[in-house]
Order: structure tokens, then sequence, then C-alpha cells
């Protein structure tokens, strides 16, 4: 079932052309790859397709539902409902054990403190951080703190999972750890997840790229069927 579709997406700022007429569809539970070199629209596609901001022209549908039509206020609320996100360097709240960073997204949509932190813990669990719920950041190791960023963009169980170079900020080894916990993750609860790139080593973790060029969307591959979540 497709679950997320961006139709003729254009983007400009000035005379710059961040995006050219862009098609993206996922659907759910589906790891697909945005690859291409630095400057080339991958991010501005994230933050176009994750309802951070709106295109020049072209439109978003979320489950049937337009982005592009919502107020700022409704795309706000989707982001932390519709929407999980991980960024490279984790985004961590440094004053907060992991399980209150892991629920942060539950706390502001209204839940409870209980039964918020009571899924945080869960989450993090099947990330392998039972016993770490109340550890602070700084008392993290760069992958540890990075499965909480994890934790985080899953516990509401959102539909989409958007994840912006989730490894850059760690050794290659961490790396692929947290590659596996985080498209394994995503995949077990339904979600369909999005990971920006520019290593194609992080790519084929993922069962589709797209690789963006120019704004454009200049090549879709698949990995083989044996191979995707195992470079």
């Amino acid at each position: 079932m497709d679950i997320l579709t961006a139709r003729g997406l254009v983007m400009t700022y000035g005379s710059t052309r961040a995006l050219d007429g862009v098609d993206v569809t996922l659907r759910a539970g589906e790891s697909v790859a945005v690859m291409g070199p630095s400057g080339s629209g991958k991010t501005t596609l994230l933050h176009v397709l994750a309802g951070i901001v709106r295109p020049t022209s072209g439109s978003v549908e979320l489950a049937g539902t337009e982005l592009t039509a919502m107020s700022d206020a409704r795309r706000t609320q989707l982001r932390r409902t519709g929407f999980g996100f991980v960024f490279q360097s984790g985004q961590l709240l440094a004053e907060l054990p992991a399980e209150e960073n892991a629920a942060l997204p539950l706390l502001l949509g209204g839940a409870d403190r209980a039964s918020a932190t009571a899924r945080a813990r869960e989450v993090l669990a099947r990330l392998g951080l039972a016993g770490l719920e109340r550890r602070r950041p700084g008392q993290l190791s760069g992958g540890q703190a990075q499965r909480v960023a994890i934790a985080r963009a899953l516990v509401g169980r959102p539909e989409v999972v958007f994840a912006d170079e989730p490894t850059g900020a760690l050794d290659q080894a961490t790396g692929q750890e947290v590659l596996a916990l985080l498209t394994g993750a995503a995949r077990a609860q339904g979600s369909a997840l999005v990971v920006v790139t520019h290593d194609p080593g992080v790519a084929r973790w993922c069962e589709r790229t797209l690789a963006v060029r120019d704004g454009r969307v200049v090549q879709e591959f698949r990995a083989p069927l044996t191979a995707a979540g195992q470079p």
C-alpha cells in the first residue's frame, strides 16, 4: 500500500532550482535511500516530503491527505505523530535521560508521562538499551546515543521515518550496527523509512535507492532481495 506520494515537486530559491519535477512514492514498511553528492537536492527533498517546508509547486500526500494544503500548525502536529526523525548528530537533550528523550514526541503530543516513558522503555529495550534508560546523553557512547535517537523516531509508531545522514558522526563499525537496528526496527513496526545519504554503503541497507543530482531523480534501482539490509 502506498503511504506517501509526491508529484511534480519543484523547489526554487531565487534563481536556484533545488528540486526540478521530482516524483516519489513510498510503500508502508519500505526502506528507500535518497543518495547524491552535496548540493544535489537530497536534503531539500527530505524537508519537502516531511512537511518541514512547502514546495514551490507540486504535491505531497500522506495516506491520501495532502500536506501542501495544511496550515503550518497542522504540519507541525503531523511531524510529531505521523513522522519520525533521526539526524546525524542525534539532537538529544543533554539534561534528559534516555527514556525521556525517547518519549518526547509522545509527551509533546499530550500523552501522560507514565505511558509515554513505558512505551519509550519498550522501544529502547528492543534497540539493546535495557538498563541504560536513566543515563543522559553524555553518559552514552555515540552509537548508544544514536539508538536513543532512533527510539525517539519510532516511539509514536509513525507512518514514515526520515533519517538524514544517520551514521555520519559514527565510525564504520558502529554505523553498520546502527543501520541494522534502524532498518530492522522500522520494518518490524511497518514504518516506511527514508534515508538521505551520500554514501553507497549506507544506501545498500535500503530496499530501493533514488539517485539525485541537480534536483532530479536521475536513477532508481533496487537492492537484491537477499542483500537488502545485509550489505
